[in-house]
């Protein structure tokens, strides 16, 4: 699945928070083992391991049981948490795709065994599996997100950064902030300490949702630095990279 066929998901997929019991059958773990090889990373110098992991193998899951984790590794450089965003969100679109549910894990950690198994930074997880409760929304009036206008100061691209107001965030904060025009997008997150973490991850789910708008409107999609928008950040927020598309 390549990524402009992950575009429809992003206006009806949801958090599924209850699953059956059951696993997923081989071939469908098999597919998605396959898709994990073909992810695209926002920067090509991190290094990073997917990982799917069993039922009773997370810790601190709040309420939320399934059969199958994944969990992302990461080495711990520069911009590893917006790109961990980026590559999980793949995987939340491409199961969402495939009428499996999956909801990101903000605060669980796999067990010692699991964490060991890498050679990597363990990073956050996804729940998946066969949802016991309704896997799409209906439509995207069903979605609990501010208006554009107050996460944008931007000409136009309304096309990209509407599917980017649909990314979910943790507590679903949507503390991202979007500026540019002219083809390019500078992306800024809240600077709050206590959920700096989270925020980084949202911006790349975020980048994760342009560029799968990119692609979409056969556009072409590149990560810059901006040292002017890096400077002047809107006020409460820091600068995490600028989209050229063309």
């Amino acid at each position: 699945m390549e990524a402009i066929d992950l575009y429809n998901s992003i206006f009806k997929r949801k958090s599924v928070r209850r699953y059956e019991n059951g696993p997923l059958d081989e071939n469908t773990i098999t597919k998605i083992t396959d898709y994990m090889a073909t992810v695209k990373p926002l920067y090509d110098n991190i290094k990073t391991e997917l990982k799917i992991l069993p039922a009773n193998s997370v810790h601190g899951q709040f309420g939320v049981k399934a059969p199958h984790y994944l969990a992302i590794f990461s080495e711990e450089k520069e911009s590893y948490l917006q790109n961990a965003g980026f590559i999980l969100q793949q995987m939340d679109l491409y199961l969402s795709a495939n009428s499996i549910g999956s909801c990101w894990l903000g605060l669980s950690k796999p067990s010692k065994q699991y964490i060991n198994s890498s050679k990597l930074s363990f990073v956050i997880t996804l729940a998946f599996g066969k949802p016991s409760e309704q896997l799409h929304r209906s439509g995207v009036e069903e979605f609990k997100r501010v208006p554009l206008e107050r996460i944008k100061d931007a000409d136009g691209m309304d096309d990209l950064l509407g599917p980017a107001r649909l990314a979910p965030s943790a507590a679903n904060s949507q503390n991202w902030f979007f500026t540019g025009g002219g083809g390019r997008i500078n992306v800024f997150v809240g600077k709050a300490s206590i959920m700096n973490r989270w925020s980084l991850l949202d911006g790349g789910i975020a980048i994760c949702h342009i560029w799968v708008a990119t692609k979409h409107h056969g556009k072409n999609f590149e990560v810059l630095t901006d040292q002017e928008a890096m400077k002047n950040p809107p006020r409460g927020k820091i600068y995490l990279a600028t989209l050229k598309v063309s």
